[in-house]
């Protein structure tokens, strides 16, 4: 062998040595015979880092804990002290009362813990098939736990001990619009709106701010120009991850699914079912049944398995089915001797029905709020609550108490099987309001509203139909903002009175057809009304060796209340794939005009987009109109930007720009960003100093040092960050490239990848003596990170070093410095002196 290959066996076999010996669990330490080592300097082999199993010398490191190769923890500080045991003296790490809490044990199971060295650390001895093992080289600390003894998770979601609150930082999301235009008459407009959040986070808490403004500018004949800044609301909110809850202190939105809401400042509770795993949110009912034998039970739906499990003997209930079925079930239970015992559950889709024995609440009290800070009106108290009494029905309730205004809510939900699904619901609305003049003797308006809905899914001919809603209100009827509007306003139009919206879907998946109409009406007691028609129709096919072509038509009637008017508008759309791009023909009438329009569309990369459009409308007494656009979109690392003109015939031209983005700043570093939900979870990228490492597919890159920001995380889901390692450059590598974390809402949350950038070089190190280092001396950067371990002959492979770079061997008690030189050809072996430390 050359000496090449000869460094590269002797690493391997290092490497093998390493895993081997640290896979070992044995009580008793372990001996190497040096002499099975080909070397002439066999003293100064140093193996006492690997002679004893699992043996950390004691100090503190900076480790992340894994439970059953999950991570729990990122890097923390983790003691190692020396304890007995029996008449060893092991080294052992100090996992603290608070380290310990996230695990996610069981109450029964942590109360079996105990504490050492004074409190400080936790004992889990008395807990059987609990293991630990470090793994300095990954700076891991694994902790293996029998999964019984753990709290419930799945692949979407984790206890709630294992959440991570995030860091303290601050933010701020934007979203800035310009447009200007030029018309004929040579006026010129130019506008600039903007709008976004200002936040701050604390531990569990979240402070945000939401803001608004606009600048106008108008030159020609008369110029004038205005400009605004405005602050919506100002609030804070936590979880309450122990009552699955959120917690609203400052200026809010009552946003009832049941009363009519309205802005108000003041205090609120609500239950939060993100909080709870993503198959018992929403409505699904549970299913019982009875196993003679240890049994498979099967959830089909159609002929697909939607859930596959098995039970013990005697009755079972499935609990976890997923909100998002609809329709009749098949349920299946396969005995151990082979028998079949089968029947139907009903599963419905009207978002009032509650899972049995689950509760669904908001409460809130405060003043309503006008005009973003200003308040109205008495303190009141409102609140409302859902409650899944059995597998096919739901109660539910709220109500509104406001001195001068009360309003009373009740209703009831049912699953009817076969049948569908039906709420009905009244609400009871009492406002005293000042006289108007001296003919209005009426003080007190009492008035009901009848609220209906039902829904019902036709499987076997594959169509939805949904009753959305039929109300019915009272002469008298109130809600709580109307209220407000006629006592301080004095303000009483637009009173409903009767309202529905029905809707029929249905899809025919062999042909790629679907269908849809629906149909809204709404009355009032003191105007006119609304009607609105809608019928659709789309279709995929292929035609002349071109798949995935699309034509779609749409028809609709409308009347408003604010014009009387009855318009007609019909529209008719075709596209078609070119390559990777595709071209779009829209025909549209409407008011007795015409316009046609040919749309090309297609991305450039993976981060840009563009359309250009022509078309031209005429009809209805008005000349013949042509016009043109184009759109050209960009996602970039520090934000989203888009730039559109438009021109059309006579001399008026558009153009605009649109930015949005934002900035985040924490201890751990701060970085500029695209903007995601606006205020919302994000997760902070950290690279050691590394930029332009890839994320999200590229998406998101670390800037110059070595942070990035990744938007748009869900929150209380199990969310998997990596690097992008197909897209690192060439002298980057990313020995920690997968993240998970669960994050709470609005959290800022924080992860540092173990990613090195440098060169890749062969050494052999000597003292001052001339002895070389002693085989599986520890190479690290001045960082504490390890580079390279020595091999047989003081050889050592390192990684992840910077040319001119100042390096620490470690042996035993012993070290020495040595640095790289300025430039090396990475395929040599070169021998550098290292000197020893004083």
């Amino acid at each position: 062998m050359n000496i090449k290959q000869e460094l590269v066996f002797s690493l391997h076999v290092l490497k093998g040595l390493i895993l081997f010996f640290s896979g070992i669990h044995l009580a008793n330490a372990i001996e190497f015979n040096i002499d099975m080592l080909d070397s002439e300097d066999k003293q100064n082999i140093d193996l006492s880092r690997f002679s004893q199993t699992g043996y950390v010398m004691p100090g503190k490191y900076q480790l992340t804990l894994r439970i059953n190769e999950q991570l729990v923890n990122r890097e923390t500080t983790i003691p190692f002290y020396s304890r007995q045991r029996g008449k060893e003296i092991r080294s052992e790490a100090c996992i603290s009362p608070e380290l310990r809490n996230k695990i996610g044990l069981k109450e029964e199971y942590l109360a079996q813990t105990t504490l050492w060295n004074d409190g400080r650390c936790v004992d889990f001895s008395a807990i059987s098939g609990v293991a630990l093992s470090v793994d300095l080289a990954e700076s891991q600390l694994n902790m293996t736990v029998p999964q019984l003894y753990l709290e419930y998770s799945d692949s979407f979601w984790l206890p709630p001990a294992r959440w991570d609150e995030g860091i303290p930082g601050v933010l701020l999301d934007y979203n800035v619009n310009t447009f200007l235009s030029k018309s004929r008459g040579n006026s010129r407009n130019q506008n600039i709106w903007f709008n976004g959040i200002v936040g701050a986070n604390y531990g569990a808490w979240r402070l945000r701010g939401d803001y608004q403004g606009n600048y106008s500018h108008t030159a020609g004949q008369q110029s004038n120009s205005d400009s605004s800044l405005k602050w919506n609301k100002f609030h804070a909110y936590r979880a309450l991850p122990s009552w699955q809850a959120n917690l609203i202190l400052g200026e809010s939105s009552f946003a009832s699914d049941l009363l009519d809401g309205w802005n108000y400042s003041g205090v609120s509770l609500t239950s939060d079912e993100r909080q709870l795993p993503p198959k018992l949110r929403g409505y699904a009912p549970q299913i019982r049944g009875f196993a003679d034998t240890n049994a498979r039970v099967t959830v089909t739906q159609q002929n697909n398995i939607l859930y596959d499990t098995t039970v013990p003997a005697g009755e079972f209930v499935i609990k976890d089915i997923s909100s998002s079925v609809r329709g009749t079930l098949d349920v299946k239970i396969t005995e151990q001797d082979g028998r079949v015992k089968t029947f139907q559950v009903s599963a419905a889709s009207v978002s009032y029905l509650t899972r049995p024995g689950q509760l669904r609440y908001k409460l809130v009290s405060g003043r309503a709020r006008y005009d973003s800070h200003r308040t109205e009106g008495p303190i009141f108290a409102a609140g409302e609550w859902f409650y899944g009494l059995t597998n096919s029905w739901t109660l539910y309730g709220g109500g509104v108490v406001a001195g001068n205004y009360n309003a009373l809510a009740l209703g009831a939900g049912v699953d009817l099987g076969t049948l569908g699904s039906l709420t009905a619901d009244v609400t009871q609305s009492m406002a005293r309001l000042p006289k108007r003049g001296e003919e209005d003797d009426k003080k007190t308006q009492q008035g009901k509203s009848w609220h209906l809905t039902y829904s019902k899914r036709f499987d076997d001919i594959n169509t939805d139909l949904t009753l959305a809603g039929y109300r019915f209100s009272e002469r008298d009827y109130m809600p709580m903002q109307q209220y407000l509007d006629a006592r301080y306003r004095d303000r009483l139009e637009g009173r409903s009175k009767d309202k529905y919206t029905i809707s029929l879907n249905k899809n025919f998946p062999e042909q790629k057809v679907s269908l849809g109409v629906s149909y809204n009406h709404e009355t009032f007691w003191n105007a006119g009304d609304s009607i609105y028609y809608n019928i659709r129709m789309n279709k995929y096919f292929s035609a002349f060796g071109i798949n995935d072509m699309s034509v779609g038509l749409s028809a609709n009637r409308a009347r408003y209340v604010h014009t009387g008017k009855m318009n007609n508008s019909l529209s008719l759309n075709f596209s078609l794939p070119v390559g990777e791009q595709r071209i779009n023909y829209n025909h549209y009438y409407s008011e007795k005009r015409f316009s046609q329009s040919m749309n090309f569309s297609g991305q450039i990369g993976e981060r840009d987009n563009y359309n250009v459009t022509a078309g031209m409308s005429h009809g209805h007494g008005q000349q013949r109109q042509s016009q043109f656009s184009g759109y050209y979109s960009h996602r970039g690392d520090v934000a989203h930007m888009s730039f559109n003109v438009s021109t059309a015939q006579g001399g008026n031209v558009m153009a605009g720009m649109a930015v949005n983005g934002g900035v985040t700043i924490t201890s751990k570093g701060a970085a500029l960003h695209p903007s995601g939900f606006s205020g919302g979870t994000r997760l902070i990228v950290d690279t050691n100093g590394v930029e332009n490492v890839p994320f999200d597919g590229g998406h998101v890159r670390t800037n110059h040092r070595g942070i990035g920001v990744v938007t748009n995380v869900s929150s209380y889901y199990r969310n998997t960050t990596m690097v992008d390692i197909n897209k690192l450059d060439s002298d980057v590598e990313a020995r920690d490239a997968v993240a998970e974390s669960v994050l709470t809402e609005g959290a800022i949350g924080y992860h540092k990848f173990d990613v090195l950038k440098g060169n890749r070089l062969f050494v052999v190190l000597k003292l001052e003596n001339g002895n070389i280092l002693p085989f599986g001396t520890s190479i690290r950067n001045e960082k504490g990170r390890e580079l390279g371990i020595v091999n047989d002959g003081g050889v050592a492979w390192i990684s992840g070093a910077e040319l001119g770079e100042s390096l620490q061997a470690n042996w035993g008690e012993q070290h020495c410095s040595f640095i790289l030189p300025p430039q090396i050809d990475s395929l040599s072996l070169v021998s550098l002196p290292c000197q020893r430390g004083k």
